[in-house]
């Protein structure tokens, strides 16, 4: 018999913000059916505009090419300082401290995210998974300023479900 996780508030995500999230699970399946890793993110300006949208491109081998770092990098280029702090960045699961580094030094605002680091390094173990080659750390741990959300438990069990067959995907 599987722990119990321990209970998440359901935050407080209008309509729109689970839009938002919920495109970036469905650009996580994408990024999974088309032979990389289960990630997904959407940049949404402060108007609730899609500005920016990816997903993991990690499959080639470069382990730096994941959407919230693809996103950090757009929002420098295309925003100003202003619009990147009034804008929130929706992801699949939360930013590892690459992404949240990138995040923070180019000043975008909002992080909400379905899953944390906390339950995918438990699914990893969970599943056998070794651990990557850079700690887990939440945002917070990373840049301590920055508001964040999550896990969205209503999307926890989708997630799950994908990083589940990526794994099952490597070992065949």
């Amino acid at each position: 018999m599987e722990p119990a996780e321990e209970a998440v508030p359901t935050p407080d995500l209008s309509p729109a913000e689970r839009a938002h999230v919920r495109r970036a699970v469905d650009l996580a399946r994408a990024a999974l059916e088309s032979g990389d890793e289960p990630f997904g993110s959407v940049l949404v300006d402060a108007d609730g505009q899609v500005r920016f949208e990816d997903h993991n491109h990690v499959a080639g081998g470069d382990a730096t090419q994941h959407p919230e770092f693809a996103a950090a990098r757009w929002a420098a280029t295309h925003l100003g300082p202003d619009q990147r702090r009034a804008a929130t960045v929706y992801t699949s699961g939360e930013h590892c401290p690459m992404c949240a580094a990138a995040h923070a030094w180019v000043g975008l605002g909002r992080i909400v995210y379905a899953t944390s680091s906390e339950q995918l390094t438990a699914w990893h173990r969970e599943w056998g998974v070794p651990p990557g080659p850079v700690a887990p750390l939440p945002i917070q741990q990373i840049a301590p300023d920055l508001d964040v959300v999550g896990p969205v438990p209503e999307f926890v069990d989708e997630v799950r479900g994908l990083q589940a067959r990526a794994r099952s995907q490597d070992r065949s």
